[in-house]
């Protein structure tokens, strides 16, 4: 296998620069490698470049510059290998409705150049989900359906990488939990998923690695679990026996956040302040500790704060 499924250098992209339309730079030197085997998220706001990135490694883009390499296979040296190894699911519904899902995989194993000896149109229908819509016309079949059918289309031709762009978009609870079963299978064939999404949560259950773009740069990437680590902020939930005081004196960079039902929100910095220092805090008071809870930093926490502002591009060692 592989070390890396993807791996970018110096990767730009320039849109306009004519008389009537200014150059707008939508990837400014980006540098992206993707383990194989891994699954991977590309996260970033509306217009920080994912797209444009997705489409590049997909060959439906033309880069500006740089270097681009899917399964070891560079697209300027060997455009068809490296268009063989990738296949992506859309954020668009786009496909024919007159076609029943049966043939649409079968077009579009054809259009790839797979035999018909080596197509597993049943497999890829059983896997969707959808076997007995197999002789069904496109048009018949539900939002969610139709999102089943494009991953179908992404595997027809048996790629090394899927790329899952925003897949669970508008879709509801139980597709959602049974696209993610079946990515999860491909994962663990050997299938390396790489991932765009606006639900964080979804990410970070996900991934084993995350970098997030903005303004057409990579500001960070990481694993999952050091990103979230990088907010380093930290919230004890405190439930007194009664009424708390006004006044409490709090250890220095600790604030207080009275909730609804009495609770009181101390929220510190762990490399700052031990928790023993804010409990220590609430005994001087007076308060009687009814019950303790913490509240960790989320993936969206990170996100925020890294797509807020405009960071130093860093990369994990």
């Amino acid at each position: 296998m592989q070390d890396h499924a993807i791996e970018i250098e110096k990767l730009r992209k320039t849109y306009g620069g004519t008389k009537r339309t200014p150059a707008h730079e939508a990837l400014k030197g980006v540098d992206l490698a993707i383990p194989a085997g891994s699954i991977f998220g590309l996260l970033g706001p509306n217009g920080a470049g994912k797209s444009t990135m997705i489409n590049i490694m997909a060959g439906l883009v033309r880069k500006t510059s740089g270097r681009v390499r899917i399964w070891g296979f560079d697209q300027d040296v060997n455009p068809r290998q490296s268009r063989a190894a990738i296949g992506v699911m859309p954020q668009e519904l786009n496909m024919d409705p007159f076609f029943t899902p049966r043939a649409a995989l079968e077009v579009q194993a054809g259009l790839y150049g797979v035999p018909a000896s080596q197509r597993r149109t049943d497999e890829i229908l059983e896997l969707i989900g959808l076997s007995d819509k197999a002789d069904a016309y496109a048009r018949s079949l539900s939002g969610g359906m139709k999102r089943r059918l494009l991953l179908g289309k992404a595997l027809v031709h048996h790629p090394q990488i899927l790329v899952l762009d925003e897949p669970t978009a508008g879709v509801d609870i139980e597709l959602r939990q049974m696209l993610w079963q079946n990515v999860r299978k491909l994962n663990e064939r050997g299938m390396t998923i790489i991932l765009t999404t606006h639900y964080l949560e979804e990410a970070e259950q996900m991934c084993d690695e995350i970098a997030i773009i903005n303004r057409g740069e990579v500001v960070v990437r990481d694993k999952t679990s050091a990103l979230v680590d990088r907010m380093d902020g930290k919230t004890l939930l405190i439930t007194p026996e009664g009424p708390a005081p006004a006044q409490i004196a709090l250890p220095e960079g600790v604030t207080l956040e009275r909730r609804a039902g009495g609770t009181l929100a101390f929220t510190y910095k762990r490399r700052e302040t031990p928790a023993n220092a804010v409990l220590d805090a609430v005994r001087a008071a007076g308060i009687t500790i009814r019950d303790v809870a913490t509240e960790e930093a989320h993936l969206e926490d990170v996100f925020v704060a890294l797509t807020t502002s405009r960071p130093t591009p860093v990369e994990a060692a």
